[in-house]
């Protein structure tokens, strides 16, 4: 293999855009250069069109390090520049084309790419859903358009690996969601809720992250309309842009007269807000009604704050294997008792135990090395 040649150019949201994925996008190739291979971002000029995106902004006004070379070129929905890519990609002439799939928006860009790209380019996919959470007729046929070029999957979770596993019998490899390297450090719960004008006197149960159906964030909301919550001084904070009509949770939430017990902010939020919010609250709760896994789950492991998150696949395999929270039935009243059950002071103390024990099994270093260590079996 030539010196100059690039190890891996991985394709998909990369910074400016901002969220989970993007973010993710710089710590894989941040740390595989720490392993000394050569990497490259191969990001959007152009991702969603205006009416096909429902939040505020797909791009974050935040810096960040500039330690990835990373290359704006790729406009999602306009084939006519698509060859120009392939192009690029021929030139780099990279050992692998990494293609991050999240959504069968993206199949029909990804599958035309890895059809038209060299055939001794290693062509794999790093899946994080491969059956959309809301999901579309066509849906099944554009995952197939786009995973009948691959080389081999590699995925976050178990739960994705099953899916994929019952459509293609090539190589996968089945991973973990990491804990992100670029989050700000803890700090004191106390001075965190004095800075958010917290009542300090409350055990506040954070929902954080985007707000989609899928989600569950009625039945977390009803948890709180049950009379062992109502007895407690408990309030539970929901912060995150809405993806659907925020008045269905408004407007749920004054008919069942919560407004002194659950609050909103329907902000996007920075790394400094994002510490201030989770060094303030006691607990997570996840009450999807589906999920293959979250990258809430490692937010709030760096934080150490157990989780309430609903018993279905993938959601609940770290939280059984590590003990560091309750897994709860899709209903209101299930939801409630494991609330309470989780903020006992024995619990707790056993979850943030767990928690710290655990931490390094979910470490960028240990996924990337793993990771790439299939990959040069291929």
């Amino acid at each position: 293999m030539s010196k100059n040649r690039l190890d891996y150019l991985i394709i998909g949201p990369a910074y400016p855009f901002r969220g989970g994925i993007a973010d993710t996008q710089h710590e894989l190739a941040k740390h595989l250069q720490e392993i000394g291979k050569e990497v490259q971002l191969l990001t959007f000029s152009k991702l969603y069109p205006k009416f096909l995106f429902p939040g505020k902004n797909q791009k974050t006004e935040t810096p960040i390090p500039n330690t990835v070379d990373t290359i704006p070129l790729i406009h999602a929905y306009n084939p006519l520049k698509w060859r120009k890519i392939v192009q690029y990609i021929q030139l780099q002439n990279p050992q692998f084309v990494i293609f991050r799939y999240y959504t069968p928006f993206l199949a029909p860009l990804y599958g035309w790419l890895a059809k038209n790209i060299d055939s001794k380019i290693k062509k794999v996919a790093l899946v994080d859903n491969w059956i959309p959470h809301e999901r579309r007729f066509l849906d099944s046929k554009l995952n197939r358009y786009f995973g009948d070029k691959m080389h081999a999957f590699t995925t976050l979770s178990g739960a994705v690996a099953d899916q994929i596993k019952s459509v293609y019998s090539i190589p996968l490899w089945s991973g973990f969601h990491p804990v992100n390297t670029n989050l700000l450090t803890p700090i004191s719960k106390t001075k965190a809720q004095k800075i958010l004008g917290w009542d300090t006197t409350q055990t506040t149960v954070l929902f954080f992250g985007l707000i989609r159906k899928y989600k569950g964030l009625e039945l977390l909301i009803r948890a709180f309309n049950q009379p062992e919550i109502k007895a407690q001084k408990i309030v539970l904070k929901i912060v995150g842009e809405c993806y659907e009509d925020q008045a269905k949770y408004t407007q749920l939430v004054a008919r069942l007269q919560l407004q002194n017990s659950v609050h909103f902010d329907f902000e996007f939020k920075s790394e400094t807000e994002i510490q201030n919010i989770f060094s303030a609250c006691d607990i997570v709760a996840q009450t999807y009604h589906t999920a293959t896994q979250s990258g809430v789950t490692p937010l709030a492991y760096f934080y150490k704050k157990p989780l309430v998150v609903s018993d279905i696949n993938g959601l609940n395999t770290p939280i059984i294997n590590d003990g560091t929270g309750v897994c709860v039935n899709q209903n209101p009243q299930a939801i409630a008792r494991g609330i309470l059950e989780l903020i006992s002071a024995s619990k707790m103390q056993d979850a943030v135990k767990n928690i710290t024990k655990s931490y390094d099994k979910y470490s960028w270093s240990k996924w990337v090395i793993e990771w790439n260590q299939f990959n040069e079996k291929l």
